[in-house]
Formats: C-alpha cells, sequence, structure tokens
C-alpha cells in the first residue's frame, strides 16, 4: 500500500489505492479543516502535493493556476500507487486560529429571570445517616441496616444501589461510628443511592449543567446545596473540524468510524471544560453526582453515539426525542461514573433540548392570552410562537456565521472580539469597540451586524450587502469582481494581519439573518398574526448578549417593532439547564411544554421560500415592514 506522508508533522499512514487524502490524513492524526463535511464544496481543506502520483477532482472549486502550483482539496484527492508527500497548514483549530481552545470563565445565568416561586429541589442529593452498628443474631446484613435508616428519614420507598455502592458499604458504615453521607437520585418509583462516603460530606456536593451547542459548548459548575454557580466555561466544540453546521456533520458521520470520531470529539470539550472548572476552583470531578445536557437532535445524537441520518432524510426521524436517564460512565463524561446524565427532552428532528430548555426562561406558557416570540439567534435558528394555549416551533438552517464560523476573520464573543462598529459617514472608516479593550483579534457576531447596519445607513453598502466602488475610501479594497472592508488596518490588530469583511462574508451573514427572519413570517402567517400582534419578542442565544437590537432591526435581522417589545435573555439553553438541574418542578414543566408543542417542517412549507427570497436584502425587499429603517436610510446626507 502506498505510503502517505504528511508535512510539516512527519505524520505517515498507510492506505489502499483509491482512499481519499481527508480520510488518510484523519487516520495518521492530522487535522484538515473541512467545514462542508467532506462534500468538497466548501473549499477549505486545501493542500500541497510536494511529491508523488494523486487523482484530483479540485478544478472548479480551486482555480487551474492553483491547481497547477500543486494545490488540491484533500476531500476530492485520491491516492494512487506511489508514495505521496503532503504539505499543510496549521488548521484553525489550534493556537492563533480562528477555533481557539480560549476558555472563559463568564457568569450566563441571569437570575433575575428565574421565577421567584420556584422549588429547590436537585434530582441528585447528598444526606447524612447515622446507621446502627451490627447486632448479634438480628439476621440483618449491613445493606439491611443502611436501607432500614434511609427509609426511617424518607419514607418506605423502594431503594436500589449501585454495585460500586455494594461493594464499599461495609468497610463504609463501619467508620465514623456509623455516620455515613449517602448521594440519592430520587424518583417517584424508587431512590437510587450512587455514593457512600464515611462522615458528614454534605458541602462537597456539586452537579454541572452542559450546553452542547452546534458550534460552541459551555459547562457550568454548581454548588448544589445552596443552588450556586461556581464557574462558567465555554469553548468552540471540538467537532467543528467536521463541518460547520449539523447536515455537514451528520454527513461525515456515514463515513466508517466517524460518528465514533465526532462523540469522541465533543467528549473531548465536554471533559476538558470539566477538568478546566474544577482545578480552578477546587473541586474534584468525583465531586459532581447529577448531570443535566441540553443540546439541538443532531447534538445529543451525536454525543450518545446515535445514527443521525435519519434526521436529514424524509420523514426526519430521530432515534430519539426523549432520552432515557443515563450514567455519567455510560455517555463518557468525566465525573462521578455513577452519576446520572438528564438529557433534556426534545420536539422534533430540528429543535432540541436547547429550546425545551430556553422556553422555561420565558412566560410563553405563562396564564394569559398574549402572544410572544422566541427566537434562539445560533448556527441553527430555532423559534417558537404562542401562548398558554398553543405552542408552535421550527428551526431553520441559520449556519454558524454569527457565532463566528465560516467568517473570514470571524471569532465568538471572547476578549479580543470587535462587538460594536462605528462608521465614519465622509471617510467610510470604523471605529471599533472590543471585549476586554485590547488589540482586536477578530470580529464576532453582534460586531458584524453592527458593522453591517453602519453601513447600509451611512450608504456604503447597497441593500444587495454589495459595497460602494463609485466613492473612495481607505477602507474598502477593491479585488476585481470583489472586495472587502478593511475593519482594522494590519498596525492595529493583534495578529498583524488586517481584519476584514469581504463581500462574500457579507452574503453569508445576509443569508443568516435571511433564514432566521422569514422563519419567524411564516410562522405567525399560518396563525393569521403579524409581528404588531405579538407582545414580547425573546432574543436567546450565546452571542447575543453583546446584540444591539436596534442594529438587528436595521439589517433585518429582527422585526421593525419598538425597542420595549424585545427582551434578550442569553444563553438560555445553559440557563435552562442549570434550572433543571437545581430543581424537579422545572424538569416537569419541561417535559410538559415539550409535549405540548407543535413542529413544523420548514422543508415542506412551500411559501417558506418565498419568505427567505425577500428577506435575502437590507433589510428587505418589503419596504413596509421596516418603516423606522427606512426613514433613516432616506433621512442620510448625500455622499459629497
Amino acid at each position: 500500500m502506498p505510503l502517505i506522508t504528511f508535512q510539516p508533522s512527519g505524520k505517515t499512514v498507510e492506505l489502499p489505492r483509491g482512499s481519499d487524502l481527508l480520510e488518510a490524513a484523519r487516520q495518521a492524526g492530522v487535522e484538515i479543516e473541512f467545514p462542508c463535511g467532506g462534500k468538497g464544496t466548501c473549499g477549505k481543506c486545501i493542500v500541497r502535493i510536494i511529491s508523488g502520483d494523486v487523482d484530483s477532482d479540485s478544478l472548479g472549486v480551486l482555480s487551474a493556476s492553483t491547481v497547477s502550483e500543486g494545490y488540491m482539496l484533500a476531500c476530492r484527492t485520491k491516492i494512487l500507487d506511489t508514495p505521496v508527500t503532503v504539505e499543510i497548514q496549521e488548521p484553525l483549530g489550534r493556537e492563533g486560529g480562528k477555533f481557539s481552545d480560549e476558555l472563559e470563565d463568564i457568569q450566563l445565568i441571569r437570575h433575575e429571570l428565574l421565577p421567584e416561586d420556584y422549588q429547590f429541589d436537585p434530582l441528585a442529593l447528598k444526606w447524612v445517616l447515622d446507621v446502627p452498628p451490627p447486632q448479634k443474631d438480628d439476621g440483618l446484613s449491613d445493606l439491611d441496616r443502611l436501607t432500614r435508616t434511609l427509609q426511617k428519614e424518607w419514607g418506605k420507598t423502594p431503594v436500589s444501589y449501585t454495585l460500586p455502592v455494594l461493594r464499599s458499604v461495609a468497610d463504609v458504615v463501619r467508620r465514623e461510628n456509623g455516620r455515613v453521607t449517602v448521594t440519592l437520585i430520587r424518583s417517584p418509583e424508587r431512590y437510587q443511592v450512587i455514593g457512600i462516603e464515611p462522615g458528614d460530606r454534605t458541602t462537597r456536593h456539586y452537579g454541572i449543567s452542559v450546553d452542547v451547542g452546534t458550534t460552541t459548548v459551555a459547562v457550568q459548575l454548581v454548588f448544589l446545596p445552596m443552588a450556586q454557580i461556581v464557574a462558567t466555561r465555554t469553548a468552540y466544540n471540538d467537532q467543528i473540524e467536521c463541518g460547520l453546521d449539523v447536515i455537514s456533520r451528520i454527513n461525515y458521520s456515514q463515513k466508517p468510524g466517524h460518528l465514533e470520531e465526532l462523540r469522541t470529539r465533543v467528549l473531548r470539550t465536554i471533559n476538558r471544560l470539566i477538568q478546566q472548572v474544577c482545578s480552578s476552583h477546587g473541586v474534584a470531578p468525583n465531586e459532581i453526582c447529577n448531570g443535566v445536557v441540553a443540546g439541538n437532535t443532531t447534538m445529543i445524537h451525536l454525543l450518545l453515539g446515535l445514527n443521525p441520518e435519519y434526521i436529514r432524510l424524509e420523514p426526519y426521524t430521530p432515534t430519539v426525542l426523549e432520552a432515557p436517564y443515563l450514567t455519567a460512565d455510560q455517555v463518557g463524561i468525566a465525573i462521578n461514573p455513577q452519576s446520572w446524565i438528564y438529557i433534556a427532552p426534545c420536539v422534533g428532528s430540528y429543535v432540541g433540548g436547547d429550546i425545551t430548555c430556553g422556553l422555561l426562561c420565558t412566560d410563553l406558557a405563562a396564564p394569559g392570552d398574549e402572544i410572544n416570540l422566541f427566537i434562539d439567534v445560533g448556527t441553527n435558528g430555532e423559534l417558537v410562537v404562542g401562548n398558554q394555549d398553543f405552542l408552535l416551533t421550527c428551526a431553520c438552517s441559520a449556519g454558524p456565521a454569527f457565532e463566528g464560523g465560516g467568517i473570514e476573520c470571524g471569532m465568538r464573543a471572547a476578549v479580543g472580539a470587535i462587538e460594536r462598529v462605528e462608521i465614519d459617514a465622509e471617510s467610510g472608516q470604523a471605529r471599533c469597540q472590543v471585549i476586554g479593550d485590547v488589540k482586536p483579534r477578530g470580529i464576532c457576531g453582534s460586531g458584524m451586524i453592527s458593522l453591517l447596519a453602519d453601513l447600509l445607513i451611512t450608504g456604503w453598502i447597497d441593500a444587495a450587502g454589495k459595497l460602494d466602488r463609485n466613492r473612495t475610501s481607505p477602507a474598502i479594497e477593491i479585488d476585481g469582481k470583489g472586495s472587502r472592508y478593511i475593519i482594522v488596518p494590519n498596525e492595529q490588530s493583534a495578529s498583524g494581519k488586517p481584519i476584514a469583511l469581504s463581500e462574500i462574508d457579507i452574503e453569508n451573514i445576509i443569508r443568516a439573518k435571511a433564514a432566521i427572519y422569514s422563519a419567524c413570517s411564516l410562522m405567525l402567517e399560518k396563525i393569521g398574526l403579524e409581528f404588531a400582534d405579538l407582545a414580547t419578542i425573546y432574543i436567546a442565544g450565546g452571542f447575543g448578549r453583546f446584540l444591539d437590537i436596534e442594529k438587528a432591526r436595521i439589517i433585518g435581522l429582527v422585526p421593525d417593532l419598538p425597542r420595549e417589545k424585545y427582551r434578550y435573555i442569553g444563553n438560555s439553553s445553559l440557563m435552562g439547564a442549570y434550572m433543571v438541574l437545581v430543581s424537579q418542578d422545572f424538569k416537569e414543566r419541561q417535559l410538559d411544554l415539550a409535549r405540548r408543542m407543535t413542529y413544523i417542517d420548514l422543508s415542506s412549507e412551500a411559501n417558506y421560500m418565498n419568505h427567505y427570497t425577500g428577506a435575502l436584502f437590507l433589510p428587505h425587499t418589503e419596504r413596509s415592514a421596516f418603516p423606522t429603517v427606512h426613514a433613516l436610510i432616506e433621512g442620510r446626507p448625500s455622499p459629497g
């Protein structure tokens, strides 16, 4: 078999003739970015063939001059019989790249959104028992005495034990004069004892809430006795290198071994974050006794190693919507192995537990007749409209643009991200506000929205997102048919390279906002309402904590409604997971909400594309839908 060598790492692998270079890289442990999932459409997995013969079909995606210099797409290049040496660039998942592993210790829970009347009642609790010593001829085992002591305080509910607990009972009940701390998982049918420790260990009791997003993962460490959030960390999902959206990852998962790779990648991200929050606060992972995980339907399938193929094939049927309780050991999450992991219930193929968690943070199902709208702006745009009588939900593929994916200089909202931009109307140049007040490293979703809004209002881009070529600005570079806007010149950026937004980037942002707005329009059309009929619009999503609603309205991401109708609720998926972690009442509410929601598949809605096409402009082709925005545009001074 031919030998493939990757430079500069020097890693090698032998594969049969006809294997593609992308698979060779995977087996050699060499990471190459391929956001389209290896379909050959994104043009990102570029390599250079230094020596050897290959068969490549890269023309059409790459130019003839590029191919003539030895550059090819790894996913479209087959290995022939001769040894091959391949040169790759440092992938974006490493230091200095777009998808860095930088972690943040940030507060994503907004306690003012928690209902005042909620009952603190975590699924897992630690309880101190004084187990009597063994007595001669009483016929009781150690386990009998432990069970009787527990039932004396908690009633006659049946008690079951895990095997690791059984193995430690004899020694533990004989230490500390019979005083023990048991860790209980409670359900109406039984109590499950998942841990037993000598003495009083109730102050060493923690849980985790986890938001598994397509682009980012967030982990929150919670001190359960007081429902206190100890730390929150976020990072890019390691699956990104296998595809930027759920469809790309579903496609990638169908090749042999790839489903397990995707499962391993997301677990690696989660466990890395758990280790970070634990080590920085002196907590042993084994002291974490419960976890709640929220994510969209595809992310949950990939986390559990379930085949996601049928999510994207008609009639779009997932393997599971309401997952059974699983242990941390079964899932692969690195906490107390016997801990129970609760997976937030999903509703449909593209509306998952992240949304059922998010609804807990709203008044959508509260008593009253007011109609409210919930929008989660992320890689997958999900929305719910309704009140106490009905809940209608759908999802659209917005893409990862607002979270920094697929944008040349895009990044998530972290230190160094440009979060706000103002454009000088005369010169066209930008003034930027950067998170952390440091040299900028890139631009996040809120910064992109702010930039496009100001470029539109000042006349430097038109409704189609094309930069003005008739006026001269130091910020606009024209290259043939394309052009790009220089937000920060190279001498002012952290990397020494300019931070820019190309017209292709602008197209991606417009497509993302159009997908979300058109989905909202269609849902309201189906129930015979207009945007003006809504009482409140809840905006959720991690990037949106810096979102300027006025700027979002200018580009047509959200409807042209008064500011007081909007309410930003942050990462509601993580917040809802936290709520379920600390209260079984919230868990029951969530199940009720999930079972009441009616899921609409946009792919079967013929009118959706009409709404989408109309939204592919700034702010929209229908002027009457955005009167305030058009008044701003028409009121701007004429170019000098």
